[in-house]
């Protein structure tokens, strides 16, 4: 199974070195792929993840945005109960079709960038810390700009009596009665989320994949796809927790208006979290914590399992060719 970094590779399937006349070949190939094949490996590992954790988003989503006066604070046994009862199983997928019309686009650029990022900045070092923070925010900023409209609507339908038919019905009413920019209201605060979410994600996946495969080098190659898993988990769950109280602003913003959420003037972060502590005090900005850590560690593990099972792929592939 491919590795993400040229560190890990065999001598003969490290990428050609750069030279003036093969600089048009290096801009289509990183790691031994085209362009477009980090873009599906990305977008089939996006709605994998996604879809495959879809329920326990679900439930975050009515944990954060559950608060008074909108409805009275869940916890998460509460939350999986009164989904169940009111909708039955069901009723945690509802969203699915938003988040998959979303996930896919946003995930294709998102390791693509990041790919690419991260060959560019890494320069003669595979092991850049720095580089590889840095690739991540680059990523995030970029997907964020395609997942944030399809992750409102994903949102305001995974709500409690959600007034929404469906993902048309949902895109139709809110560019008939708030306009395109209630798509964006929580862009800011997604990248001011996701930046510092993927700074820890990305430098702590490279810095547990390289530790799990020095602990035995002689049998990394036939252990890879429980390496890849067991760094991504640990990258998930750790960026998660540090994240959460934006996450929850994110939600607030995105979901306003809807089921008697409160409605704000602005997409201010700082008029959000006054609000949250005015209603619900300090643990309201970790409300959904829980769910949303155990959303991520196995999204995280399936994520990057399936991107760089695709990697593989396409490498296997291209050798034939």
């Amino acid at each position: 199974m491919a590795d993400a970094s040229a560190k890990f590779r065999p001598p003969e399937l490290l990428p050609p070195v750069a030279t003036a006349a093969g600089d048009l070949r290096i801009t289509q190939q990183h790691d031994g792929l085209h362009f477009w094949q980090f873009m599906v490996a990305g977008s089939v590992a996006g709605v994998v993840e996604h879809s495959s954790m879809f329920p326990v988003d679900t439930l975050k989503t009515r944990m954060q945005a559950g608060f008074p006066p909108c409805h009275p604070p869940l916890g998460l046994r509460d939350a999986v109960r009164s989904v169940l009862r009111a909708e039955g199983p069901l009723g945690l997928y509802r969203g699915l079709g938003a988040m998959s019309l979303g996930a896919g686009p946003a995930h294709a650029v998102y390791f693509s960038v990041y790919e690419i990022s991260k060959e560019s900045l890494s320069g003669e070092s595979s092991n850049n810390p720095i580089a590889h923070a840095a690739s991540g925010v680059l990523a995030t900023v970029a997907s964020d700009a395609v997942f944030t409209p399809m992750d409102t609507v994903k949102q305001r339908l995974q709500l409690r009596s959600s007034p929404y038919k469906g993902v048309a019905d949902c895109v139709a009413r809110v560019l008939r009665e708030e306009g395109i920019r209630a798509f964006f209201a929580s862009y800011k605060t997604t990248v001011v989320m996701n930046a510092p979410y993927t700074a820890v994600h990305f430098t702590t996946y490279e810095a547990a994949k390289r530790g799990l495969t020095e602990i035995s080098p002689e049998r990394a190659s036939d252990e890879l796809l429980v390496v890849h898993a067991t760094a991504g988990a640990a990258a998930g769950a750790l960026a998660a927790a540090v994240t959460t109280p934006l996450d929850v602003v994110k939600t607030h913003l995105q979901c306003q208006g809807v089921c008697g959420c409160d409605r704000y003037s602005s997409s201010s972060i700082n008029e959000v979290i006054r609000a949250i502590l005015r209603h619900d005090g300090y643990s309201g900005l970790m409300r959904g914590w829980k769910p949303r850590m155990l959303f991520h560690a196995p999204a995280a593990a399936i994520c990057w399992s399936t991107y760089e099972a695709m990697k593989s792929f396409f490498e296997q592939l291209n050798d034939q060719e």
